[in-house]
């Protein structure tokens, strides 16, 4: 996999450098050894309790990103998931701390563990007051004697910066720190692992699995799952983390993406979270939001804190770090009734078994084309062409039997509203313009190919698409002249060649398309006008039937003469 770096031996140093000239002057570093990265306060307040943390690089914005006031005095950073040396945890040490002294969070890792202790043994040795918190949250494996320290840890600095900054002594803010690390609990998720920068991509899941409980540094999972939807998934992680802290009413509850999840589905995976037992005892929320990453691993963390007076004092009050979360407190959600006027038309429906079966089978070719039309939109858009189709066609067909079928100006009226109702973006708009210019067309007395002209030119008008632009006009402009002049089969076939047509076109004038190379659209028929074909076809298909079922009825009635 290739990465925005210039070379991995240097991509810390480079980032630490980012980080600092893009935090306009909020932040500074430690400069004259290469191998020590510390990123500290530019204004740093010796009178009060350093608070220092850090840890391996690639779980960014943890740990440089939370350096600020209320929350961390300076940041060391090693390697990408390695420990940072003694040397350098001890100059982070030596560079913030002053008469009031410093308090060390560590994560339970053990390259960690000895170096920041080593280096803690050696600031105490040069007369510093030094104190430590280790910090071990993840519930993963229940009967580890060395649980790991993930994205709880968050909750420690958070808590730990509060009273430092408060001007609280060493001792207060260690133990406040102790208690939370004490009481904090996480749990983690993933559907893929991680990539080092400058490394290939070592892929050990299988499309449709995931890693329950595995660790901020691509280490595997405690178990292999099958992926849930998000619900199940979410009631899963909580009763486990729930199990961790029994009995406790008021919880703080941290939704960490581990890297490349969504925000999309980070929401969905936090609506989900707090609707389970454990979500409903939440008081306070932080994220969701990237805050303890592993590079670009597509998964969640959760973590919990139950809350005393003090600790929700602590990860309540806002900090000026723009990498923070402030922390919400849990409310229900306040919905509003949508505001009158957006009804549209009452239509009284009446039905035409003719109308219906044209309905009913440009409806169905619609969904069956779904996969098809998103696979040909993959190449040259965004996927979702086909869905988009079939959505539209999912909700007329959805309301077939309150469609006023038996009067063409109405029915165009009510396919409008209904499709511009279904369908998000433009292609939405664009269908419901082209029906209601058709339905005014048609109540003005013209005929159908008129009409469905007038549609089109609405369309060109409102759009800016013309033909050979490569878009569904392609498809849809000489359907309907050759409406004007033939039947539903010409159309079909009209439509059908003008589809076929855009598979050489080498520029797109308007849509996704229009930013693609020639090379990209070579051969890949336009979706939009695949699908116009689609539906052509299909009427053109209830057409043939019906007539041919008239057929039959005229020939198989009796003969009424003597």
């Amino acid at each position: 996999m290739a990465h925005f770096i210039d070379a991995r031996s240097t991509l810390v140093n480079d980032a630490v450098d980012g980080l600092v000239a893009a935090s306009g002057g909020r932040l500074a570093r430690l400069d004259g050894d290469p191998g020590i990265r510390v990123v500290l306060r530019a204004a740093p307040d010796s009178g009060k309790v350093a608070v220092v943390s850090g840890g391996g690089s690639g779980h960014e914005p943890a740990h440089a990103g939370f350096v600020g006031p209320g929350l961390l005095s300076a940041a060391v950073c090693g390697d990408v998931f390695a420990s940072p040396s003694v040397d350098a945890v001890l100059a982070g040490i030596l560079a913030v701390t002053g008469p009031a002294g410093c308090l060390l969070v560590i994560k339970n890792y053990a390259g960690d563990r000895l170096n920041f202790g080593l280096a803690a043994e050696r600031a105490r040795a040069l007369g510093h007051k030094v104190e430590t918190v280790i910090v071990s949250d993840d519930i993963a494996l229940p009967d580890a004697k060395q649980p790991r320290g993930v994205a709880g840890t968050l909750f420690v600095h958070k808590v730990a910066g509060h009273a430092a900054e408060a001007g609280e002594p060493l001792e207060t803010v260690a133990a406040l720190a102790r208690r939370a690390a004490g009481a904090a609990k996480s749990l983690g998720i993933a559907v893929s692992t991680c990539t080092i920068p400058g490394s290939a991509r070592s892929e050990r899941l299988a499309e449709g699995q995931a890693e329950l409980g595995l660790g901020i540094h691509g280490e595997p999972g405690a178990e292999r799952i099958a992926l849930p939807k998000a619900s199940e998934l979410a009631r899963m992680m909580a009763e486990r983390l729930a199990r961790s802290v029994p009995g406790a009413d008021g919880l703080a509850l941290l939704v960490n993406n581990l890297g490349s999840a969504s925000a999309l589905e980070m929401q969905i995976l936090t609506r989900a979270v707090l609707a389970t037992d454990l979500g409903r005892r939440v008081r306070l929320l932080l994220g969701p939001a990237p805050l303890m990453t592993a590079l670009d691993m597509h998964g969640a963390s959760l973590s919990v804190l139950p809350l005393d007076d003090a600790l929700e004092r602590a990860l309540s009050e806002p900090v000026p770090v723009p990498a923070w979360p402030a922390a919400v407190r849990v409310e229900p959600p306040i919905l509003r009734p949508v505001p009158e006027g957006l009804a549209g038309e009452a239509f009284a429906p009446s039905h035409d078994a003719v109308t219906a079966a044209r309905i009913r089978a440009v409806a169905e070719a619609l969904i069956r084309a779904e996969g098809s039309l998103n696979s040909l939109d993959a190449k040259v858009g965004d996927g979702d062409a086909g869905t988009t189709f079939a959505g539209a066609a999912r909700a007329v067909q959805a309301d077939l039997d309150r469609l006023p079928q038996t009067e063409p100006a109405a029915l165009c009226r009510a396919l409008a509203e209904r499709i511009g109702r279904a369908v998000g973006g433009s292609s939405g708009v664009l269908g419901s313009i082209f029906f209601a210019a058709t339905a005014s067309a048609l109540a003005d007395g013209a005929a159908w190919p008129e009409a469905l002209g007038q549609g089109v030119a609405r369309v060109q008008g409102y759009g800016g698409a013309k033909a050979g632009d490569r878009t569904l006009l392609d498809a849809l402009i000489p359907a309907v002249e050759a409406l004007k002049n033939g039947d539903l089969a010409a159309a079909a076939a009209a439509a059908r060649a003008g589809a076929e047509a855009t598979a050489g076109m080498e520029r797109a004038g308007a849509g996704r398309s229009s930013y693609l190379a020639a090379g990209d659209l070579a051969g890949v028929q336009d979706p939009g006008a695949a699908g116009v074909a689609a539906a052509f076809a299909a009427l053109a298909g209830a057409w043939e039937q019906g007539a041919a079922r008239r057929r039959t009825a005229t020939v198989d009635a009796p003969s009424t003469e003597a």
